[in-house]
């Protein structure tokens, strides 16, 4: 294994000092690389020097984006620290949980955030709380605690010596980041050095990522779609991260029509900008690249945005991934819409089914991952280490299949599939049916218990622009769509669909409804 000293923020500094490197679209705040290179090397001189933390100590953060947030994370990095990014839709006894579990000495946080900190001070084990300046509106707070500090104030207390991020394995852990817990509590997710760095190269050349890009981050930072998708390699190409605190469709539109030339958004933020009022008079011709990722995006979505000549490009990817596995080529985005297409440059997938065996081409089964950009690992879970990995290789739960050309197609969720009358029946397949009807919103479907089948599929549907729509026309609709043993015995017309923090349905929570 290579030990080895690299920091690319530093070189990007000593090369191009003046380029901005990071602007937080609320307050108009702009780093230049040399001023992100030299803020966080103060805040490692912070936790170095004046909070004395050990190696490898835990390092929270519970904020919405900012460009301090990226100095925070680089200045982890440069002292050898490990962050912890926290989810900051959680309610406490959720976030209690994996501050419990990470054990992070430090917690930074802003101050929309202020009273939670304080619902969890008396009950979790940080030794130092840091106030972070509002990301929203950039002033700086009062620390909420009596023993807390201003983030700003204890950077000026630094020396200011520059420092680089030390030797070190590049698998080591530079931070955790935790998985949403739909199947049980959440699992961090160790992120390695690795697995950002072949995550630049498995997103950044199918992208043709360059210094000269500016890119338009809408995700929240707790998730590696916000981290890696794609303000690191932003970062490591030497180009400029516009970092937007919280999504606004119509500011979004703003800058891709001024300044942006990358994108990457999940389908909900791609539906958000399509039904924006200015959407069609926008002038979006300056992004040059498009894509999605984090659920399935519909084909009519996609469709739309073609005639518009916006080619985005479908990907897959999870946490323990870095996230890149897959991101379709935009020559057969639209030809092959649905596929998530061939697997990046530094990864190795299999398709296999019950038995481990590989599956022939076209049949489905389940996508095991290998290769650099994996995770090592979860935090202190050895079990689910072990549930998780068959050698190298990464079971996803996901099933898949893949065409002659080397295309894959996400079917579903392993654990979403329900059997019914000996067949099975995967519910995002009936969803991008739904998903294709013009006066459906959004649509989930579970089984339930049937005495005669075993398990028969319920619909949940949110209706758009139709309100006459009935549950039968949407029954009847699939059965035009669909095989007989997979159209939903039931329909219910409902206002949303319930999602937990991180925005994902909650399938379990429509199945204890519909039973």
């Amino acid at each position: 294994m290579n030990s080895d000293a690299f920091d690319w923020v530093s070189s990007h500094a000593d090369r191009t000092p003046d380029k901005t490197a990071l602007v937080n679209t609320a307050t108009g705040t702009e780093r230049t690389y040399e001023e992100f290179d030299r803020r966080a090397s103060r805040f490692a001189e912070v936790l170095t020097e004046q909070l004395e933390i050990d190696v490898g100590s835990r390092v929270a953060i519970l904020s919405r984006n900012s460009t301090e947030y990226f100095e925070v994370l680089y200045g982890c990095a440069k002292a050898d620290a490990t962050y912890v990014a926290l989810n900051w839709r959680l309610a406490p006894p959720e976030l209690e949980y994996i501050i419990d579990d990470a054990d992070p000495s430090i917690l930074l946080y802003d101050p929309e955030f202020a009273d939670t900190v304080e619902t969890l001070r008396g009950d979790i084990g940080v030794d130092q709380f840091i106030a972070l300046p509002d990301p929203v509106e950039g002033d700086q707070p009062e620390p909420s605690t009596d023993d807390g500090l201003s983030y700003e104030t204890v950077l000026s207390q630094t020396a200011g010596t520059r420092r680089e991020m030390p030797d070190h394995d590049r698998t080591d852990t530079w931070g955790l980041l935790y998985t949403s817990g739909t199947t049980g509590r959440p699992k961090g997710v160790k992120q390695t050095f690795d697995m950002v760095l072949y995550n630049y190269l498995n997103i950044g050349l199918p992208i043709d990522l360059t210094s000269e890009d500016t890119t338009l981050n809408v995700l929240p930072f707790f998730h590696t779609g916000g981290l890696n998708l794609y303000t690191n390699p932003t970062l490591i190409a030497g180009g400029t991260a516009l970092v937007q605190p919280e999504f606004d469709p119509g500011a979004a539109l703003d800058i891709l029509e001024e300044r942006a030339t990358v994108f990457f958004g999940v389908p909900a933020i791609y539906r958000a900008l399509f039904d924006h009022a200015s959407f069609e008079q926008r002038d979006l011709g300056a992004v040059r690249s498009w894509a999605s990722g984090g659920a399935p995006m519909p084909v009519s979505l996609i469709e739309t945005y073609a005639e518009r000549d916006i080619t985005i490009q479908q990907g897959f990817g999870m946490t323990e991934t870095g996230p890149t596995v897959f991101l379709i080529d935009e020559a057969n985005a639209v030809e092959k819409a649905g596929s998530v297409g061939q697997p990046s440059p530094f990864v190795n997938i299999d398709i296999v089914d019950a038995d481990g065996n590989s599956v022939e081409t076209g049949e489905t089964g389940e996508l095991l991952v290998r290769g650099p950009g994996v995770t090592p690992g979860y935090w202190e879970n050895p079990e689910a280490q072990e549930d998780a990995f068959s050698g190298q290789w990464l079971h996803t739960g996901d099933v898949a299949k893949q065409d002659e050309g080397g295309y894959v197609y996400i079917v579903d969720r392993l654990k979403n599939m329900f059997i019914s009358g000996g067949e099975n029946v995967y519910p995002a397949e009936i969803e991008a049916i739904l998903h294709d009807h013009k006066a459906i919103a959004e649509a989930a479907v579970v089984g339930i218990p049937d005495e005669e089948w075993g398990q028969v599929g319920k619909a949940f549907v949110v209706v758009e622009d139709e309100p006459s729509l009935t549950t039968e026309a949407v029954k009847a609709y699939c059965d035009e769509q669909l095989a007989s043993y997979k159209v939903p015995k039931t329909v219910e017309l409902v206002e949303e669909l319930p999602r937990n923090a991180a925005g994902k349905v909650e399938r379990e929570t429509l199945k204890s409804r519909a039973e």
